[in-house]
């Protein structure tokens, strides 16, 4: 994976396929990505780590399969610290050389109580620090434009959380979605303040779905702004112009990133590639 510091990176982010039919739409999504050539792809678990067996096997299938850097998803969740030095294991034997560590969402979701797994761990930081410790990954971490849930609204919180996880040997984040650019230049400006040089990479959702863009926001608790939910309102009746509108809103958030000094982006393509490859490919030509 090339080094964030060098240059503008691009990269995707996918689910673990539950069917036979999903994995398909996944590698004909991975297919037709490789033309773009991306920085990374990423490879998350569901809630409660019930995906972790299925994204451990498709994380080393893209390393093997293609010639896209992998970066794998690490949680907390659902594993004992025996059982996360082992998954390591197996990432490094599969050839990938990258992880993002995350606490991870319990059962319920995100917005769920937490409650470590006995013989695990508790926070994403330990996880930085088992990872760094095991040695060999380049480790990536979340980052929250909007405040992690936990924080209850209190972004210093958040940024005395990165300062650690960055201290214990995170080299760069990758934010959850948002839909406001001031709000990241916040979060990047605080850090900096504070002497980090983590690079933030902003995490960017194409809406193509108004159902399912209201699900993830409530999950996650990222407010949709006015404008926004007004602008899905008047066309969510055809999902044409929902697509259309998406592509649009989330180039624009693109631009805005970058013009505000953005390292990269990360899109979130809920495993689909047409949203994805054409907001990159306006972007592209206009640089």
């Amino acid at each position: 994976m090339r080094s964030v510091k060098s240059g503008l990176t691009y990269s995707f982010e996918f689910f673990p396929p539950k069917d036979v039919e999903g994995e398909e739409r996944l590698w004909a999504a991975m297919s037709q990505l490789e033309s773009i050539a991306p920085d990374f792809i990423s490879v998350t678990y569901g809630a409660g780590g019930s995906t972790r067996d299925r994204t451990i096997r498709i994380t080393s299938e893209i390393t093997a399969r293609t010639h896209i850097p992998t970066v794998a998803h690490l949680t907390c969740v659902g594993s004992t610290r025996d059982e996360l030095v082992d998954i390591l294991s197996k990432y490094r034997d599969a050839g990938i050389k990258s992880i993002l560590a995350l606490r991870g969402d319990p059962t319920g979701g995100p917005r769920a109580p937490w409650s470590a797994t006995e013989g695990g761990l508790n926070h994403a930081d330990e996880l930085v620090t088992l990872a760094a410790e095991f040695g060999g990954f380049t480790i990536g971490v979340a980052a929250f434009p909007d405040g992690h849930p936990s924080s209850e609204g209190d972004i210093d919180k958040d940024v005395q959380v990165l300062l650690e996880k960055e201290k214990r040997g995170a080299t760069f984040a990758t934010t959850q979605f948002f839909f406001d650019t001031a709000k990241w230049k916040i979060l990047v400006d605080k850090l900096a303040a504070k002497g980090s040089t983590l690079p933030i990479i902003p995490g960017i959702l194409p809406v193509t779905n108004v159902k399912q863009l209201n699900r993830m926001a409530e999950l996650s608790g990222v407010p949709i702004p006015s404008e926004i939910s007004s602008a899905f309102a008047k066309v969510e009746s055809n999902p044409d112009d929902v697509r259309k509108v998406g592509v649009e809103l989330a180039t624009k958030l693109c631009q805005e990133l970058l013009e505000a000094g953005a390292p990269g982006l990360h899109f979130y393509t809920m495993n689909t590639s047409s949203a994805t490859r054409e907001i990159y490919s306006q972007i592209k030509d206009e640089r």
